[in-house]
């Protein structure tokens, strides 16, 4: 018997079968390939996050108002603790010298805010920290990026009187003048890579509620 050879409707079929399994194994490689890269996405955004927040009540928790300044210089006291629903500005002890032998305390000005990222064009987290603390806390120092993707950044204040959570406190109105809150409740909603809205939330205990007179 003649060898028979494949026919070319037999080899265009072949080639047919070929190239369709070929499209779903690669079609099977590229969503393995994107799920993973939103895993790993969403992996670095939740520990940013994380890290931010642990940051953030660390400093909280070592807030501060102090008697102790000179009444000649300042009219008002230039340790403050003024927060709003969406931002937090306050004196703390939690400072962390980047450079050995330093000429800077333990003490500093830290902001929290979120605003407009101009690398991305997105709402990002922020830290604004100015390390002399004078009677302009809300201007001058260095601002960083601590977390990016940020849709909202919400902040509650614990009235110990009143046994509520507040919106806003400030120590340079009468009402608040000699007190800190006891606790700050954070509450950041984050973008993820996959595009659902995800709810970080925690809470700072202030160890310090009352002016130091030392």
């Amino acid at each position: 018997m003649r060898a028979r050879g494949f026919s070319l409707v037999e080899l265009m079929i072949a080639v047919a079968i070929t190239a369709f399994i070929g499209s779903v194994v690669a079609g099977t490689y590229a969503q393995v390939d994107r799920a993973a890269t939103i895993v790993r996405d969403q992996a670095a955004r939740a520990s940013a996050v994380r890290l931010s927040l642990a940051r953030l009540t660390r400093e909280l928790s070592m807030a501060f108002v102090s008697e102790h300044y000179d009444r000649a210089r300042f009219r008002d006291r230039p340790t403050l603790f003024k927060g709003e629903e969406d931002t937090v500005l306050f004196t703390t002890m939690a400072h962390v010298r980047r450079y050995q032998d330093a000429a800077e305390s333990d003490q500093a000005v830290v902001e929290y805010l979120v605003e407009r990222d101009p690398a991305t064009g997105e709402d990002a987290l922020f830290r604004r920290e100015k390390v002399v603390i004078d009677d302009e806390p809300d201007r001058g120092g260095r601002k960083d990026l601590v977390a990016d993707h940020v849709t909202k950044l919400t902040l509650r204040y614990w009235d110990r009187a009143r046994k509520e959570w507040v919106r806003e406190w400030s120590t340079r109105t009468p009402e608040r003048l000699n007190e800190l809150p006891t606790r700050v409740m954070v509450e950041l909603e984050v973008k993820e890579a996959d595009g659902k809205v995800a709810t970080y939330a925690t809470q700072a205990r202030v160890a310090i509620t009352a002016p130091l007179d030392f």
